[in-house]
């Protein structure tokens, strides 16, 4: 893997004029009002214009998503049309659709298309796309194999291979669908562009297999929240969470926000708990269907809700402007974790507040993010809230507990179909009848036997 070289023009001219970008991107930026690049986007897109391989450690929020849109768009934009020429891997559904947003916006001025390929929706209009040879292939790796066991989505002309988010694909299990998908492409000289915020191990490996003579561009998070987020910590008794978050909301302190919930059950418990307080709320999780994920998005982004709640399938990938506020219901399982759900906030300039709600069980996880941090996170209380109140109605039942109730539910049943199996249960006639039934049978076997020749 070799370091970071940034051509002489790239350091002389701070923008995009000084990246080697054609005419039409250069047009399209502008009518985005996007004038100086990102340092990921300064340090990568000279070298894919180039040619080159690149592994860029970058983290949601950095504009890696026009780093490789740009050069990979410039590549195509002079070769036939009718054939896809590359394909970028994404984690979510979400991200595929914004990744083709962003695509959409910056070929304006072009005559290039893309798709996006993911579940939760109807095939034939991807399988279409993929017949009629878009110039670029958005997809989620579990879709894209859907896919792929048909000849028309064989990706014969590929050029040029994107994995965005690469570690997060590994988080969400879908390595070894990604190698898949490698082994299935034509083996063929392409380009390699991999993105990833972190580098474990198993990344490392898929990157040295895939890429050649790379460069390395490394503009990875530090281990701190950006001083444009203010971070605070709101202990209260695991029982009243929701009414402390309800309280905040009601006075002001929390505007649009995002809340993330560990599981999708909470999610579900949690939105339901805040319509009945008069909060409108929408909810995203992994059991929403796609339609339903699309339409609490947009509806989060348009104002129409103030508070969308998410497990941290929008942690990562997902651009929101403005917005105001991220709220940790739960805390989150890692530091790591932490910084990419609070990093929702506090974007392009803008200032944004990182609310966490504390029971006393989770002060252990709490400490490991203040280490990772390196300074310790304000504790908040609020005045009037009764911190003492009484309140049986859980947000989540334990697992345990969960069990024991389902086998309790159970164990009246056994008696009863034990019973339903004995012969005293039966219809009198019934049991008579297989009594014959079984004598028949036993003399039929005997005279089978008396028939029996006997050996010589």
């Amino acid at each position: 893997m070799q370091k970071l070289s940034v051509p002489e023009s790239a350091r002389k001219n701070p923008g995009f004029d000084g990246l080697g970008l054609d005419a039409r991107l250069l047009r399209a930026l502008a009518d985005l009002e996007f004038t100086d690049p990102t340092q990921v986007q300064r340090d990568t897109i000279p070298l894919a214009l180039g040619g080159r391989d690149v592994l860029a450690m970058a983290v949601t929020g950095s504009g890696k998503t026009a780093a490789f849109l740009l050069p990979l768009m410039q590549r195509l934009a002079e070769k036939p049309r009718g054939t896809t020429r590359a394909l970028v891997l994404v984690p979510t559904r979400e991200l595929a659709a914004q990744v083709l947003d962003h695509f959409t916006q910056l070929a304006r001025h072009t005559r290039l298309r893309a798709a996006a390929i993911f579940g939760g929706v109807g095939m034939q209009p991807q399988e279409q796309a993929l017949r009629r040879g878009v110039d670029v292939v958005i997809a989620t790796p579990g879709r894209l194999l859907d896919h792929m066991q048909h000849d028309y989505a064989g990706l014969r002309g590929l050029e040029v291979l994107v994995l965005d988010e690469a570690d997060r694909m590994l988080d969400m299990g879908f390595l070894p669908a990604i190698r898949r998908i490698l082994g299935a492409l034509p083996r063929t000289r392409r380009q390699t562009l991999c993105f990833s915020a972190t580098m474990p191990p198993e990344i490392a490996l898929l990157t040295n297999e895939l890429l050649s003579q790379a460069a390395l561009v490394n503009v990875a998070r530090p281990a701190r929240a950006p001083a444009s987020i203010t971070q605070a910590l709101y202990p209260v008794p695991s029982r009243l969470k929701v009414e402390l978050l309800a309280e905040l909301i009601r006075r002001g302190t929390i505007g649009s926000a995002i809340v993330f919930c560990r599981t999708k059950h909470r999610a579900n418990r949690l939105a339901q708990k805040l319509e009945r307080e008069g909060v409108s709320c929408a909810r995203i999780h992994g059991n929403r269907s796609q339609a339903q994920r699309t339409a609490a998005l947009a509806a989060f982004k348009a104002g129409e809700v103030r508070i969308l709640v998410a497990t941290d399938i929008v942690a990562r990938g997902i651009d929101i402007n403005a917005l105001e506020h991220v709220v940790n219901f739960d805390v989150p399982a890692s530091p790591d974790d932490y910084l990419h759900r609070i990093g929702r906030t506090g974007r392009a300039e803008l200032t944004g507040d990182a609310c966490t709600l504390v029971a006393p069980e989770d002060e252990d996880e709490v400490r490991r993010i203040e280490r990772t941090l390196g300074s310790r996170i304000e504790r908040r209380t609020i005045g009037g809230f009764d911190y003492r109140a009484a309140n049986d109605e859980r947000l989540e039942v334990a697992r345990h507990e969960r069990i024991a109730a389902a086998r309790a539910a159970r164990a009246p049943a056994r008696p009863r179909a034990a019973t339903a199996a004995s012969p005293a249960a039966l219809e009198p006639a019934i049991v008579e009848r297989a009594a014959r039934d079984r004598g028949a049978g036993q003399y039929a076997r005997r005279s089978r036997r008396r028939r029996r020749p006997r050996a010589a």
